[in-house]
C-alpha cells in the first residue's frame, strides 16, 4: 500500500490545468493504485486526483455513495437542479463551507487501460465527481463559493486557521 503526501493549498501543481492522459500502461496503473491507496488512508473522503499528489495528470478515484472506482480525462454533464451541502478537502484540511453543486452528474472518460467508461451520480457522488474533476483543471471548491461564504473562507485560509491540527477531520 502506497499513501502519498497530500499537497496543501499554495502548491502551484494545485493551480495549474492537467495534462490529459495519453499513454496507458503500466505507469497509469501504478498511479490509479496510489491513488486509491491514498484515498482509503483517508478515511470518510470521497476522492483524490492526481494533482493532490503531486501528479499533472487527469485522473482521479473516488469512493462515494457506495461507489468507488477511477476515471481518466473526464467531462461532465451537470443538471440544472442544485444542491447546497458541506464540502471539504484534502488539500484545505479542516474547512468545510456549503457549496452550490449540480445534484446529478454524468462523468464521461475512460479508465485506465483506455476504454470508454461513464459513471453517474446523484448527491454526494454527483459532488465528488464535480469536485475532483475540478481539481483536473486547476479549481479548488472555496473558489466556487460566492459571497460571505467566499469571504469567510478566504480570511480563514489566510489566517492559515485550516491547517490547525485542532481542526483536522
Amino acid at each position: 500500500m502506497t499513501m502519498r503526501p497530500i499537497r496543501i493549498i499554495g502548491d502551484p501543481v494545485l493551480r495549474t490545468e492537467c495534462d490529459p492522459v495519453t499513454t496507458f500502461d503500466a505507469g497509469l496503473r501504478a498511479l490509479v493504485t496510489d491513488l486509491m491507496d491514498t484515498l482509503l488512508g483517508e478515511p470518510g473522503r470521497a476522492g483524490v486526483a492526481a494533482p493532490q499528489i503531486g501528479v499533472n495528470a487527469q485522473v482521479f478515484v473516488y469512493d462515494a455513495d457506495g461507489h468507488r472506482g477511477h476515471l481518466v480525462n473526464p467531462t461532465l454533464e451537470l443538471s440544472d437542479e442544485l444542491q447546497d451541502d458541506e464540502e471539504g478537502c484534502l488539500s484545505i484540511p479542516g474547512l468545510y463551507f456549503p457549496t452550490p453543486r449540480a445534484l446529478h452528474a454524468t462523468a464521461h472518460g475512460v479508465d485506465q487501460h483506455g476504454e470508454p467508461l461513464t459513471i453517474t451520480g446523484t448527491g454526494f457522488l454527483a459532488r465528488a465527481l464535480q469536485h475532483e474533476t475540478d481539481h483536473l483543471h486547476g479549481t479548488l471548491y472555496v473558489d466556487t463559493l460566492r459571497g460571505d461564504t467566499r469571504r469567510r473562507a478566504l480570511r480563514e485560509i489566510r489566517a492559515g486557521s485550516f491547517d490547525s491540527p485542532s481542526r483536522r477531520a
